[in-house]
């Protein structure tokens, strides 16, 4: 009844929403993977096989935008549709996950995280849930203790 992720700009009304924090977006490979071993230049990123992340099915995004500008394109062999899908395919095989940094970092235990050699702009990561659950003083409950988890203190 409640998720958290990058929304896209298209969700319509039947959908509510708030901000939690900005993200930057990294790559994630197993221990041991080639990447691993050695500088990332973005050639050698975009070499990899790769799994995107959509809930659209949409294969391309901001980080194809920037490895055209360097005349380089990477090869999505599966999409799916949320981070940890995307982080349990990279931990058990040889693809390439890019996924935000905060917002994955339990998820990301035990795997080699690597800044992404490109220029990405940050994300959003939001909250979202369905209208219907907007009074509901559980769901009021759980979200206020999120937005506070994500929220830094001094």
């Amino acid at each position: 009844d409640l998720e958290t992720g990058v929304v896209s700009q298209t969700m319509g009304p039947e959908v509510r929403t708030q901000a939690l924090f900005r993200d930057r977006f990294i790559g994630v490979v197993r221990k041991g993977h080639t990447l691993s071993r050695h500088k990332i230049t973005a050639a050698r990123f975009a070499a990899g096989k790769h799994i995107g992340v959509s809930r659209k099915g949409i294969d391309k995004g901001p980080i194809d935008e920037a490895l055209s500008l360097l005349n380089l394109q990477r090869h999505v062999v599966t999409l799916v549709g949320g981070f940890s899908a995307a982080l349990t395919l990279a931990r058990t095989s040889d693809l390439i996950a890019s996924v935000p940094e905060r917002h994955t970092a339990n998820l990301r235990e035990g795997m080699y995280s690597f800044p992404l050699p490109l220029v990405i702009p940050e994300v959003t990561v939001s909250m979202f849930w369905h209208p219907r659950l907007q009074a509901d003083p559980a769901h009021q409950w759980l979200r206020e203790l999120i937005r506070k988890s994500c929220t830094p203190t001094d």
